[in-house]
């Protein structure tokens, strides 16, 4: 008890601080989000993303490169198609905008780990994750229609030598579908990251500018996650996302689910575990820091570090490359 007991012992000193800290942030523990979209000398502003862009494939280079330099993990591509259909028929087409960016970073770094996101949004008409029916008496994405869709698009990212997949549509069997045809085209090297634990979250706003994928009807509810489900349902998913053939789970978006984070670190010990820093957290602290609120910095390096304290061993984060800086 006080005066015999002071915790500020461990705290009144930087170095003192830095010994006894158990969260530690490195550049190697984040992934970089990436935008691309056709065409050539393309580097397209996102409004509500500062500092990110939809940059063309002839571009994408030089952001590969500067990722490998500040050390991070990877990146994840995002397509943007030219031409849009009701099944998203671009987001595997062999010489679609995704094979483009793959190959253009593999080109600049081969040895650079490259993801890529597996889901129906950015490339269909009506911007749901998949294909439409009305099996359940409304219109509504088609899960079991959709599946084929995904295996499709697996297989044409990674012939183009995409090294991790990572399905983000949370469709029913949707990973061991993707195992399936991945291991029948000769890719069983070729591990997935699932969007395991997926909500639909007010928080996705600013990333469906940037990917173009808002729906033209409706919502995701129906097959993203509620945000008011029990944790429980979450651990859940991951179970049958491992069962299926899953190498990595996802949890997102973070900050509001560190509950989850916490949750599933703790059931599955030994599964990586990623957690996406969606774009609504990094565009709420990015308006608040412009307005002069807040230190982006600071208030940055706190959530991600609140996001590995919670157990996630992975973060996929639009800070990425501004965090390698500062940690540096």
């Amino acid at each position: 008890m006080f005066p015999t007991t002071r915790m500020r012992r461990l705290r009144y000193h930087p170095a003192m601080r830095a010994l006894v800290r158990q969260t530690q942030l490195s550049p190697g523990h984040l992934i970089l989000p990436l935008f691309v979209r056709p065409g050539r000398g393309i580097r397209q502003p996102i409004a509500s993303m500062p500092g990110h862009c939809q940059i063309s494939p002839d571009l994408l280079a030089d952001e590969v490169s500067q990722a490998v330099e500040l050390g991070l993990g990877g990146v994840l591509l995002f397509g943007i198609p030219e031409h849009k259909d009701a099944v998203g028929s671009e987001a595997f087409a062999s010489d679609g905008i995704i094979v483009q960016a793959v190959r253009a970073a593999k080109q600049a770094a081969k040895d650079f780990l490259v993801l890529t996101d597996l889901c129906c949004c950015e490339y269909t008409d009506h911007g749901h994750c998949g294909a439409l029916s009305r099996a359940t008496g409304r219109l509504d994405v088609d899960n079991d229609a959709t599946l084929e869709l995904l295996a499709r698009q697996a297989v044409a990212h990674a012939k183009a030598g995409a090294d991790v997949l990572a399905p983000s549509g949370m469709i029913d069997g949707m990973v061991g579908t993707i195992r399936t045809a991945l291991d029948a085209a000769g890719f069983q090297h070729v591990p997935i990251l699932s969007y395991a634990a997926k909500y639909a979250s007010a928080f996705y706003g600013p990333f469906r500018d940037a990917a173009q994928s808002a729906p033209q009807f409706g919502d995701r509810r129906s097959y993203q996650m509620d945000p008011a489900a029990s944790v429980g349902q979450a651990i859940r998913e991951i179970e049958l996302d491992l069962a299926e053939g899953a190498d990595l789970v996802m949890v997102k978006p973070a900050l509001a689910y560190l509950d989850v984070i916490r949750a599933a670190a703790e059931r599955f010990p030994g599964v990586p575990l990623a957690a996406y820093n969606v774009s609504g957290e990094y565009s709420m602290v990015k308006a608040a820091a412009q307005a002069g609120w807040l230190d982006e910095q600071a208030a940055a390096l706190e959530c991600l570090t609140a996001i590995r304290r919670a157990g996630a061993s992975i973060i996929l984060t639009y800070w990425a490359k501004d965090a390698a800086r500062w940690i540096e």
